[in-house]
């Protein structure tokens, strides 16, 4: 990703700003595909977590949700796929995201 992207990504959540952080982590668990709709070894060890990232989260209504979700609690410590983005990307993601909120992670 560039870093237009990254900055049009973390615009993107800007509109989730105020949701509380249980509100988020309910919606993810409630609604987040990856939770209920696969098992682990649906995902072959060998694919690529950004492959991993794109079918696990095809189609699931909380993308947005589960990406803020992860920016606030994990950070640049994040690992794994949350939002549709394996971690590289987060991590990337994370200081243009913590910009926008004016430099502080909660």
């Amino acid at each position: 990703m560039t870093e237009d992207e990254y900055t049009e990504l973390a615009a993107q959540l800007d509109r989730l700003s105020a949701v509380p952080d249980d509100v988020l982590s309910e919606v993810v668990a409630r609604d987040g595909l990856c939770l209920w709709a696969f098992d682990r070894s649906d995902f072959p060890a060998e694919e690529t977590d950004r492959a991993t990232a794109a079918r696990m989260c095809a189609g699931c209504p909380v993308i947005d949700q589960c990406l803020e979700l992860d920016l606030r609690t994990a950070g640049e410590n994040t690992v794994g796929v949350w939002g549709a983005l394996p971690d590289t990307d987060r991590r990337s993601l994370f200081p243009v995201w913590l910009r926008r909120r004016g430099g502080e992670a909660r």
